[in-house]
């Protein structure tokens, strides 16, 4: 019994690090794609993973790998500033899709759907704070409505790798 569960913390581990590494190229891949005139504008890519990560390996892990997403990536492609913002929306985003995932009956996709608007508005929230300017709470609405498309097709796609994998027994 004690060998099954090192075998399985030995898989969560492992687990953990190959999803750090797949939202890491997910935002570098993302940061490739244009997406037009309206800055700040992202596809999201890696909530899926975290959506992914909240319902299988749990919401404490969910939050380490979300930190971990935020200082790799603000570090190899970002800075200091890319990770502030990224912290604001990223922890924004998690605490409400921590806290829908628990409701019963809510689905992924609505759990995503709220993530992607959640990390929006921390970032807005944060870009206000920081450059003092109260007028940028008119740019959420935008990014609010991205969010919610963005969010939307990332959840889909997480749900359909969680059912794919419960289908051949990987979860």
């Amino acid at each position: 019994m004690a060998r099954r569960t090192i075998n399985e913390k030995t898989n969560k581990i492992a687990l953990a690090g190959l999803l750090v590494a797949l939202m890491l190229v997910l935002g570098f891949v993302e940061s490739l794609i244009p997406t037009g005139t309206i800055p700040g504008i992202k596809l999201g890519l890696s909530n899926g993973v975290l959506i992914f990560a909240i319902y299988i390996l749990g919401i404490p892990t969910a939050f380490v790998l979300m930190l971990l997403k935020v200082v790799l990536s603000g570090l190899m492609f970002g800075g200091v500033s890319a990770m502030i913002y990224a912290f604001a929306g990223g922890l924004l985003s998690m605490i409400v899709m921590s806290l829908l995932s628990r409701v019963k009956g809510v689905s992924p996709v609505v759990v995503s759907i709220a993530g992607g608007v959640m990390h929006n508005v921390g970032q807005v929230a944060m870009a206000m704070v920081m450059t003092n300017t109260p007028q940028l709470v008119y740019y959420m609405a935008i990014l609010m409505m991205v969010g919610f498309v963005c969010g939307a097709l990332t959840g889909i796609c997480a749900n359909q790798v969680m059912k794919h994998m419960k289908k051949i027994n990987r979860i």
